[in-house]
């Protein structure tokens, strides 16, 4: 006799997840892409900066939902309301990082007729960016359980609007208070993701931020200057990379499930994660087997875009047939670095050091003796990688938290995942012509980003001596070794060298009293646990209290970094 439940038993959370490209959906994540993207290209043409406005698109989509009006009452709905900040959040990102910022290099350059060559790269290097995290999101190197803090940010925005109550009394509060800070100049989103990543990552990032500040004016040292800071991310990255490639190999793929053996089982574990398909933490939806077949298309794709640039951007009649090959195959490894670099970085932090990374590359470049028109392209091909990997991770996080109610909850979380990636699809397409429309007019009115403008610097600078190479050659010694003692689930080096590379005044401070306060209030809420002997688990309710605060702050921070557009303007 069959103890299966009859169909009708199922929860309504069994339904097919809603579509991207549904009508109401689709127009309200086009309105707001163009938003999105016109936010990002203002602010980082003016101030530098590129703000996370995945928070903001979910309040605006809370509040359509608001309107009984047609079939606006549909974005009532958490999941849809999840689509639409995807799409505003990668297309302010793809606008800013992965497109404008690298076609102002060849512009800078005195080449604006490699601007086009160099926005094609850039589409493309953009492409494989998401597409690769599209495919290896909640493997054993980028899980799905790390922190990725703005992605909590905007999952519990969400849930505090829908459930209200005291879940959405602790982030209002959050909210105002990181916003009131931040119109201080201090970082509070610094202090936000102190409550939500990983302890050991966070504290060797204050750790980074405190010595990036304070070297100058007590030790009387350049860190920047020295390359101090570029040198541990030499060497932390490269011992990152090994352990990515450790992980790979590892065909095990992580826990996927009761009586899973090797790659074959991980799917099918992973497709029928506990008895009655609810959700399982300890399952992970991609395998190693899946992990090393992403990785490898992404480098695969990274060249051949590589390739394009250099035919069209006229690299051979630089470097020859020989230089040409080279060109193409550091470019292409450099993109793929990159974008795995600045995305465990966000993993654990919530900052992607795109900027240093991307500076990394074009010391290389220098050391190589690279053309100044060909180590231009590169810089700019490396650059477009990255923050729309790390981003599209932050949404892919938020949808995570969200549909983890579901059941059966795999099927939920794949479809689910797949209709978030086509929203950012869509923002990216909106991105794209927004900025073929709008950089002419911005780089002829001398509205360029700051960090194009330091790469172009440099590349006409070149270097002077080998003093540069000397000093990333030692330090990435020390970089590599606590990369290599951490281990490849606190990326401590990598912390270490993005906290040295941020350098923001006063973040190692927030961050380190956030750790104090999350490790206090834990030890608290267990000792109040035992003594009432608490039905429920008192570290997950300081943790999701933690999170709240966490989430609050950096929603906060990213108001009022979206707020500075009429600085902009």
């Amino acid at each position: 006799m069959s103890t299966s439940p009859p169909a009708a038993a199922a929860p309504e959370t069994a339904r097919a997840h809603p579509r991207a490209l549904e009508p109401v959906t689709l127009v309200v994540t086009v309105l707001l892409s163009v938003l999105g993207a016109v936010i990002g290209l203002v602010l980082i043409t003016t101030l530098g900066i590129a703000p996370n406005t995945s928070v903001i698109g979910a309040l605006i989509a809370m509040l359509i939902g608001r309107i009984s009006f047609a079939a606006l009452s549909r974005m009532r709905d958490p999941q849809r309301q999840n689509l639409v900040q995807s799409a505003i959040s990668g297309s302010t990102f793809a606008a800013a990082n992965s497109l404008v910022t690298p076609i102002a290099v060849p512009f800078l350059m005195g080449k604006p007729g490699l601007v086009w060559p160099m926005l094609g790269g850039a589409v493309i290097g953009l492409a494989v960016d998401s597409w690769v995290l599209y495919r290896v999101f909640d493997s054993r190197l980028l899980p799905a359980t790390a922190a990725w803090p703005a992605g909590i940010a905007a999952a519990e925005t969400i849930k505090a609007g829908d459930e209200g109550g005291r879940k959405a009394k602790l982030l209002g509060v959050s909210a105002v208070v990181g916003f009131v800070g931040s119109l201080f100049k201090l970082p509070m989103s610094a202090a936000g993701v102190a409550f939500l990543g990983n302890i050991w990552a966070l504290l060797m990032f204050g750790v980074g931020l405190l010595v990036a500040q304070y070297a100058p004016t007590m030790l009387h040292v350049d860190l920047a200057a020295n390359h101090v800071p570029h040198g541990v991310m030499i060497g932390a990255g490269l011992v990152a990379l090994v352990q990515a490639v450790l992980l790979m190999r590892d065909r095990k793929g992580g826990k996927t499930g009761k009586g899973a053996k090797g790659a074959k089982g991980t799917a099918e574990a992973a497709a029928a994660p506990s008895a009655d398909g609810a959700f399982t933490p300890e399952v992970r939806t991609v395998d190693a087997r899946r992990l090393r077949r992403g990785l490898l298309e992404g480098l695969a794709l990274f060249l051949v875009g590589a390739m394009l640039i250099a035919l069209t951007g006229g690299v051979l009649a630089d470097m020859g047939g020989a230089g040409l090959v080279g060109w193409v195959l550091l470019a292409g490894v450099a993109a793929l670095v990159h974008q795995l670099i600045v995305g465990l970085a966000a993993m654990h932090s919530g900052w992607f050091p795109a900027f240093a990374v991307t500076l990394i590359f074009l010391i290389v470049g220098l050391v190589l003796g690279i053309p100044m028109v060909p180590l231009a392209l590169l810089v700019g091909y490396a650059a477009s990688t990255g923050p729309a990997f790390a981003d599209v991770g932050f949404d892919f996080k938020a949808g995570w938290l969200l549909r983890k109610d579901a059941v059966p909850w795999h099927p939920y979380e794949m479809a689910g995942r797949r209709q978030q990636y086509i929203a950012q699809l869509v923002g990216f397409a909106v991105a794209i012509l927004v900025v073929v429309v709008t950089w002419k007019p911005f780089f002829e009115d001398g509205r360029v980003p700051p960090v194009a403008q330091v790469y172009v610097d440099t590349i006409k600078a070149g270097l002077t001596d080998t003093h540069a190479l000397a000093m990333m050659g030692l330090w990435a010694i020390p970089g590599a070794l606590i990369q290599f003692f951490g281990g490849s689930s606190r990326q401590m080096g990598v912390l270490l060298a993005t906290g040295l590379l941020v350098a923001t005044p006063q973040a190692g401070w927030l961050v380190l009293a956030a750790l104090a306060v999350r490790f206090g209030y834990t030890r608290w809420k267990k000792r109040q646990g035992q003594r009432e002997a608490a039905e429920s688990d008192p570290q997950t309710d300081a943790d999701n209290d933690l999170a709240l605060v966490g989430a609050g702050l950096v929603a906060g921070s990213s108001l009022n970094d979206v707020s500075q557009i009429y600085k902009a303007v």
